[in-house]
């Protein structure tokens, strides 16, 4: 096994996206197989150690930031496994956590298959994916990583393997897990009994439903109760064709009713991906884009799968709802080729790039929300966005997923005074989508930056629900501390086995 302590080996394991700098470690472990992993964790306790998982770096709230813990770094259990057709017409292939999420859809792409996941990021690892329940703009279609995860390995902090396969081990009526582990033993547990919000879109906190699926804990519990390894994930056949556009449109409420007609389920469109850009969005981008209508309110993208037999019935639908709803046909942006499609990818894709540019000049980070609520409470909670930016004079953007009720609000800061009232405001953006029957985060995660809001989310007496879980299957707190669960609940309850 890989061991480096010096310097400059580690200093890149103490930040990512989050933007904090005091992280400190002993040294990183790089375990080049599943049994050197699983012998890290089985002696964690006799070396008085604990650990924090690091994935590519990609994340944004500081959940692979250690703070004196060893890093245990995926980076070298990276195989990517060959597809496996299955009797349904589907495939399945086998990858270990460290492989980059950018190689694994070109090898599934090359072999005429779909990961229909798509975060934004695509240099990162699989398994942080999976344990953060990762999502994108596909998601309005297919949903979150959740459901194209048919089987993990998963090493438990006491050194304990669990191969999952979905459907193999469930909650019985009363929410109970019952496991026999060589190491661990009999451990019986129930599922968390905490409601989850209904957002189509959700990432903060441990899984909850009925006679749910153990493989359901792991998944979106940010490594806080074991390591994933490894996992088969579910591929669907490639789409043969893929049309996208851009539609400008010169009001809002146009814009929202257009999003709303492609929301319903009656709509042959049947889009993968509905996103959104304000105005404000618009007004960067225009910068390297100069063909960007200067009075529109702000742009809807979209992405949806067709057939060479289907594709002008579906334009000639696309075109008659963008009419019906007042859309800036003439000024908006179809992408019906391969090459077309590649530079309006790279349309989307420049925005953060030239809000970092603006910012770093300013020398104050921005403020972000991942905020998602129902669908019958977004336009009110969009309303609310903007109003209190514009009340503050605040320069700002507002873009993401409209599909999913979910955009991303960024307020950029001028100065520092300004970077402070945006996080006293970003407070107040957290209750009014809680207020909503929203989430706090949709996409991103917890991690230690807003382990304290969940406490707002969730209440004390959820927040003991997972730290009676994580009690339970990491009994000497070795794994992820500070990630998910604020760390002064872990001293308030002894595990119960």
């Amino acid at each position: 096994m890989i061991y480096k302590a010096d310097p400059s080996s580690i200093r890149s394991f103490l930040e990512d996206t989050s933007n904090i700098k005091n992280g400190y470690t002993p040294g990183v472990f790089f375990p080049e197989t599943v049994e050197e992993l699983t012998e890290l964790l089985a002696t964690a306790v006799s070396s008085n150690r604990r650990f924090t998982i690091a994935g590519n770096g990609t994340g944004t709230t500081g959940g692979r930031i250690p703070f004196g813990d060893h890093v245990i770094s995926m980076q070298q259990l990276n195989r990517i496994g060959e597809p496996r057709k299955l009797d349904d017409g589907n495939a399945v292939i086998t990858v270990q956590a460290g492989a980059v999420l950018e190689e694994i859809q070109k090898k599934t792409e090359a072999c005429g298959w779909l990961y229909p996941p798509d975060p934004t990021e695509k240099l990162c690892f699989i398994g942080s994916t999976i344990a953060n329940n990762s999502s994108g703009a596909r998601t309005f279609k297919y949903g979150p990583t959740r459901n194209h995860i048919s089987r993990i390995l998963v090493v438990l902090p006491e050194g304990d393997v669990l191969d999952l396969s979905r459907g193999t081990c469930r909650a019985d009526e009363k929410g109970m897990f019952r496991l026999n582990l060589p190491i661990a033993g009999e451990i019986t547990f129930q599922s968390p009994q905490y409601r989850m919000p209904d957002t189509s879109k959700h990432n903060a906190g441990y899984f909850s439903g009925e006679r749910m699926d153990l493989i359901d804990l792991f998944i979106g519990s940010e490594g806080t109760l074991g390591v994933i390894a490894e996992a088969d994930l579910s591929l669907i056949p490639l789409p043969e064709t893929v049309l996208s556009a851009l539609v400008y449109f010169m009001e809002h409420d146009d814009l929202f009713r257009f999003v709303t007609l492609l929301k319903n389920s009656a709509n042959a469109l049947n889009p993968r991906a509905i996103e959104f850009f304000d105005r404000n969005s618009l007004g960067f981008l225009a910068g390297k884009y100069p063909d960007v209508p200067v009075k529109s309110a702000g742009a809807v993208f979209i992405e949806l799968e067709s057939t060479e037999n289907s594709r002008e019935e579906h334009l000639e639908l696309l075109f008659e709802l963008m009419e019906s709803c007042g859309a800036m046909t003439d000024e908006s942006w179809m992408a019906l080729d391969r090459e077309d499609q590649t530079r309006l990818r790279e349309f989307r894709h420049s925005l953060p790039l030239l809000v970092n540019d603006w910012l770093s000049r300013q020398q104050e980070s921005k403020i972000s929300t991942d905020m998602a609520v129902p669908d019958e409470a977004f336009r009110e909670l969009f309303d609310f966005y903007k109003s209190s930016c514009e009340q503050q004079g605040f320069v700002y953007i507002i873009f993401g997923h409209i599909g999913n009720a979910h955009v991303h609000l960024n307020i950029l800061p001028r100065n520092h005074d300004e970077f402070l009232q945006a996080k006293a405001l970003y407070r107040k953006f957290v209750g009014k989508a809680l207020q909503l029957g929203g989430t706090l985060s949709a996409e991103h995660g917890i991690g230690k930056l807003k382990s304290e809001y969940l406490v707002e989310m969730y209440k004390e007496s959820g927040i003991m629900e997972m730290v009676r879980i994580k009690k339970i299957l990491d009994p000497s707190l070795i794994l992820n501390r500070g990630n998910l669960v604020p760390e002064r609940y872990l001293a308030t309850e002894q595990p119960v086995k």
